[in-house]
Formats: C-alpha cells, sequence, structure tokens
C-alpha cells in the first residue's frame, strides 16, 4: 500500500515533530509547510493537515490561501484526470476553539478536528483518510 502524502501547515516544532513521528508509524509520509508564504510542496499530497493555533488570522481567509497553494485537483496514480480530486483539508486546533474550528468548516476545510484527536487518534484517523 502506497505512504498516505500529508501536508502539515504549522510553524509549531513541537507538533511538526509528533506528527512526522505519528506518521512514520503509521504509514504516512509527513512533508511541513511552516507558512502560507513558504514554497508550496513538491508533488501532490493526499491530505493537508492546517494548525488553526499555529497560523494567525481569520479562518476563512487562511483556507482559502491554502485551497490555493494546494488546491489543484490530482489524478490517480494512472494519470485519469476524471478521477481527480482535491486533496482533504482537515483543519485542527484546541478543542476550546470549537468556534475557530466550525469556521474553518463553513470556509472549505473537509473537517475539523481537535489537537487532541489528532494526536491521540492519528491510526484511525490515517484508515479513514485513506478511504
Amino acid at each position: 500500500m502506497d505512504d498516505l502524502r500529508i501536508l502539515l501547515v504549522s510553524p509549531d516544532l513541537m507538533a511538526t515533530s509528533r506528527v512526522a513521528a505519528l506518521g512514520r508509524e503509521h504509514g504516512a509520509r509527513v512533508e511541513t509547510l511552516r507558512s502560507l508564504d513558504g514554497p508550496a510542496p513538491d508533488g501532490p499530497c493526499d491530505v493537508v493537515l492546517l494548525d488553526l493555533q499555529g497560523v494567525p488570522g481569520d479562518a476563512a481567509v487562511i483556507v482559502s490561501r491554502l485551497r490555493s497553494v494546494v488546491g489543484e485537483p490530482q489524478g490517480d496514480a494512472r494519470g485519469d484526470s476524471a478521477r481527480a480530486t482535491l486533496p482533504r483539508l482537515v483543519a485542527f486546533g484546541p478543542h476550546v476553539a470549537r468556534q475557530r474550528l466550525d469556521d474553518a468548516v463553513a470556509a472549505g476545510a473537509d473537517e475539523a478536528i481537535s489537537r487532541g484527536e489528532l494526536l491521540g487518534s492519528f491510526p484511525a484517523l490515517v484508515r479513514r483518510w485513506r478511504g
């Protein structure tokens, strides 16, 4: 089975190191983008994790900017453009920031989860994202 390709958008070194370690343990390849002003990632990704605690600003603006950075549809492994899909955008943040998480979903994120759920349920999330 191919590795799940995850782009983590976060300036938080603790979060990036924890998610990268979890990725290695559970068959996911994690690349980090520390800022939306940074260079676009190389190649397609399956999932984009957006750290709403670490990336300042309005959630709707952040989601929109991030979609423009990674929002190009990706074809499947055979290059079948009819099956092209956008990467799944998952916002995460502190569970007490529920409104900010909800704002991200309203702005176009596919889902929003707490930081605790991301770190504590990573294996189950990877299985779900593989679909």
